[in-house]
């Protein structure tokens, strides 16, 4: 996030756009209520489901499946069009508006309800009603990002902030919403292919060369290692042997599960570290058992930046180990000392090589976290990105044309599927399913369709379906509701005996590599 949750608050409009903020990030969304209730803040909701976030909104646009440059770009045409943008800002902090003005051009209402399926009145209200506060928040998350053009969809909503002078204030922002508890802080600290802790390019000679003389090593690698979404391809292909799995379970989560599967069992050698002996764990050649998070110290870094302490409450069962004891303990057997007596001495090295950590230090995060970046030890933490200068100095619009969804609907598969979670479960059940009371509230799969679309198929509330997409089929239980649109249907991804996943389409972003979980064509069929 740009911005802090408590910023959230004094904003006068809101923007959310792929997130089902209610179930998904339900704490968030009570500030959002707050705002919209008790101050009268403006809510703007685009989604493809009537999700109840809706039911507090002064504007609910539904646009089609996978079409979220278009209705950007919509909003900007005619931002720009009628002179609403904020001018001084673009002036002065920004460059590329001639570039963006030209693309988004061809984007009127009209072309825009072509495309997106929002009325073009509705589409111009919602921008005037965004170009009009002082402070504007963009809230969004995966179903923004899960497309093969999720880099294009985040890049267009930083051009709308920053087009209305939105970034580098109180109350506005681009804010993701992670999914996760540490997934800001694990890829803050490396947990990505091309890059070491801090985002420090591993292709940066002196980044290497940091690390190197950090670690008391030579020759670190100049190269990118492989995305997620490369390695699975990767071992199918026979091109990848051996694969080392920590807290992730992609035989429920990964997409086109048929294959992934397929790809796990053709491993040389698999290792899986995990909490609980999940899906994936029961293919491993090893299992390494580890503790979970109140069974140990450390730190989480959660979506708004904020480096918060976590403490050990309970000793960990069995042979469980803290994750980083066993990665040392690897390392060491393999050849490389790694040796550190706690999460606090890890800590002080994260400080010394990571820029922005370097001023965050047990002691100052004993109570309250700190917002990095936080460069010194005096600094006190930066809640608010981009106040002054841009990290590249000036804002860059990127113009950025529509792009189809790799998949469309047809005579054969004519409905649309669409992904998500539920708020009675997480991720893919590793430790919600092992509730009793969750599972009677939430206990299996089902799929979520409209009243007209159950008279169209003839199907009744609870009746078990068979739904196919080009990659597998499932079965589930029809769940009638209101928060489904024509032509689309909804899965939720959490359960492993009809998994959502096996149906979603494995078509990349060429940037990010994330896969496009959000949009893919299926049919719907009586079960046997």
């Amino acid at each position: 996030m740009t911005n802090s949750i408590a910023d959230i608050e004094s904003a006068d409009v809101f923007l959310i756009t792929g997130s089902n903020t209610t179930e998904n990030h339900p704490v968030l969304s009570s500030t959002v209520k707050r705002a919209v209730t008790r101050r009268g803040a403006g809510l703007i909701v685009v989604d493809p489901r009537r999700i109840k976030i809706t039911q507090y909104a002064d504007k609910w646009l539904r646009q089609n499946l996978g079409t979220d440059v278009a209705w950007i770009n919509g909003l900007m045409h005619v931002i720009i069009a009628e002179n609403l943008y904020a001018k001084e800002y673009v002036e002065r902090r920004t460059v590329g508006f001639d570039e963006i003005q030209k693309t988004v051009e061809k984007f009127t209402p009209d072309y825009v309800e072509q495309i997106t399926g929002i009325p073009a009145n509705e589409l111009i209200e919602a921008a005037r009603m965004y170009a009009a506060a002082e402070r504007g928040c963009i809230l969004y998350c995966m179903g923004i990002t899960q497309h093969t053009t999720g880099t294009d969809n985040v890049k267009s909503l930083a051009n709308l902030a920053m087009l209305c002078g939105n970034l580098g204030i109180e109350g506005g922002g681009v804010n993701p919403l992670r999914g996760q508890n540490n997934v800001q802080g694990a890829c803050d600290m490396g947990g990505l292919p091309d890059v070491y802790s801090g985002y420090q390019k591993v292709i940066d000679p002196a980044a290497r060369e940091k690390m190197e003389t950090a670690w008391n090593v030579s020759d670190l690698p100049d190269k990118p290692g492989l995305k997620v979404t490369q390695m699975i391809p990767a071992a199918h292909d026979g091109n990848l042997k051996a694969l080392y799995i920590i807290g992730e379970n992609p035989l429920v989560s990964d997409p086109d599960l048929n294959h992934c599967e397929k790809s796990l069992k053709n491993l040389e050698f698999f290792v899986v570290q995990d909490i609980f002996l999940t899906e994936t764990a029961q293919l491993a050649d090893v299992v390494l058992p580890s503790a979970c998070y109140a069974e140990k110290d450390g730190t989480f870094t959660n979506t708004e930046r904020r480096v918060q302490r976590v403490r050990k409450a309970v000793e960990p069962p069995g042979q469980a180990w803290n994750d980083w004891k066993i990665i040392c303990e690897i390392g060491t057997r393999m050849g490389y000392p790694m040796s550190y007596e706690n999460s606090r001495q890890i800590g002080e090295e994260i400080s010394q090589v990571t820029p922005s950590y370097a001023g965050i230090r047990y002691d100052r995060i004993e109570y309250d976290g700190i917002h990095w970046p936080c460069p010194t030890v005096e600094h006190p933490g930066t809640p608010i990105l981009h106040r002054e200068q841009f990290t590249s100095g000036k804002g860059v619009f990127h113009a950025i044309d529509f792009i189809e969804p790799a998949e469309a609907a047809d005579e054969d598969y004519p409905m649309y599927l669409t992904t998500g979670r539920l708020l009675y479960q997480y991720h893919t059940g590793t430790m919600t399913m092992k509730s009793d009371g969750i599972m009677e509230i939430a206990p299996e799969c089902f799929v979520e369709i409209s009243p007209q679309d159950a008279a169209k198929y003839e199907v009744k509330d609870g009746a078990l379906v068979t739904i196919a997409s080009r990659r597998g089929s499932i079965v589930a239980r029809i769940k009638i509701s209101r928060k489904a649109v024509s032509g689309t249907i909804f899965i939720p991804f959490h359960y492993a005996q009809a998994a959502a996943n096996r149906l979603t389409n494995s078509a990349l972003d060429p940037i990010s590599g994330i896969p496009e979980y959000k949009v893919c064509a299926v049919k719907l069929s009586k079960a046997a």
